[in-house]
């Protein structure tokens, strides 16, 4: 067998070993849910107008509408990621909707793992984020 022959073997054995890899870990989807703060703080004499972006990975999942007016939000929208693997990381940012520039509140950031979870995350800015993640296979 030539060397080129032997190279294009390996290069086939290596791609092929690559791709059952992938393909055994099955695809999961990620659902976040529950989300609520507490004791959120906007600032001087201000009550927050609190929103949530949610990210997984680099993938954006959207946004929860805007709560004027209140320090301990519910919001009841949930957001899915169709091809979440364990370990991904998920990031949630809670904002303060201001009329030029939202303020950023804070940030919580998490490794995905399977199950369900319920987590809270201490924001920069004082007050608390709550919220929910289930990660399970995609049926």
């Amino acid at each position: 067998m030539s060397s080129s022959s032997l190279l294009w073997c390996l290069l086939v054995l290596c791609v092929l070993a690559v791709f059952q890899t992938y393909a055994a870990e099955e695809c999961k989807v990620l659902k976040v849910f529950n989300l609520r703060a507490s004791d959120l703080n906007s600032g001087l004499f201000q009550t927050p107008d609190a929103y949530v972006k949610v990210f997984m990975g680099s993938g954006y999942g959207g946004k929860t509408e805007v709560k004027k007016n209140n320090h301990d939000p519910w919001w009841k929208e949930d957001f899915s990621f169709f091809n979440a693997h364990e370990n991904n990381p998920m990031r949630l940012e809670v904002y303060d909707s201001d009329f030029l520039f939202d303020d950023l509140l804070g940030t919580c950031e998490r490794s995905i793992k399977i199950g369900t979870w319920q987590h809270q995350c201490f924001l920069k800015k004082g007050g608390s984020l709550f919220y929910s993640y289930t990660l399970e296979p995609l049926q």
